[in-house]
């Protein structure tokens, strides 16, 4: 069985280009690429990731304002937002696997998420 989990991402600054969001096992949390992934325009706030196996994952947001796919980091600091599952903090670094982590059952999940903007 698998199911459908939604992401409501909210605090995006403006309406411009797309949300990306990864839904990311253990191994592959904070990496570029994860099993399960979509996108949806920003000016809609939601991205839905369909046929994902019930299990526990973290899900990490982009929003790719200018349509680049990357994510905008001139310097130490990206340009553009980014947020983690159960807004996961991010001190001094990447949030933690423990702090973003969520289990997600086969009736399916909306997780709620903030945008975060650095710059």
């Amino acid at each position: 069985m698998a199911a459908d989990l939604r992401i409501e991402v909210s605090g995006l600054r403006n309406t411009n280009g797309t949300v990306y969001a990864a839904v990311c096992l253990e191994d592959q949390f904070l990496q570029p690429a994860c099993t399960y992934f979509g996108s949806a325009a920003a000016s809609s706030g939601v991205v839905t990731v369909t046929n994902v196996p019930p299990g526990t994952y973290a899900v990490q947001v982009v929003h790719d304002e200018n349509d680049n796919r990357e994510l905008d980091r001139p310097g130490l600091l990206p340009t553009e937002g980014m947020g983690f599952s159960r807004d996961a903090p991010m001190r001094f670094g990447p949030p933690r696997w423990d702090d973003a982590r969520f289990d997600l059952t086969e009736a399916g999940a909306t997780v709620p998420l903030t945008m975060r903007y650095f710059q």
